[in-house]
């Protein structure tokens, strides 16, 4: 165990991470027959991290795709053309 400083409420995630570290660790561990524990939290973590990077990868390629509003702005003219005829 490391002592850690963390608000109350980041408490149940810190605990989930930890618990799923170690869950990954033991994986490593047990299936590469490391011997040093020290080999599994190093495997562990470069999974997260390359996890951490393919999921910032993917929210950066949908937040630089542009968004076609042309079909949008059709249907909304056709909604005001209908509003204005029965005014």
């Amino acid at each position: 165990m490391y002592p850690l400083r963390i608000k109350a409420t980041e408490e149940e995630i810190v605990r989930k991470a930890a618990k799923l570290l170690h869950e990954k660790m033991a994986f490593f561990n047990k299936s590469f027959s490391v011997k040093d524990n020290i080999d599994g939290l190093a495997m562990a973590a470069l999974e997260f991290a390359v996890d951490n990077v393919n999921q910032s990868n993917m929210q950066g390629q949908t937040a630089e795709k542009p968004v076609d509003l042309e079909p949008l702005n059709q249907k909304l003219a056709e909604i005001e053309a209908l509003l204005s005829e029965k005014s």
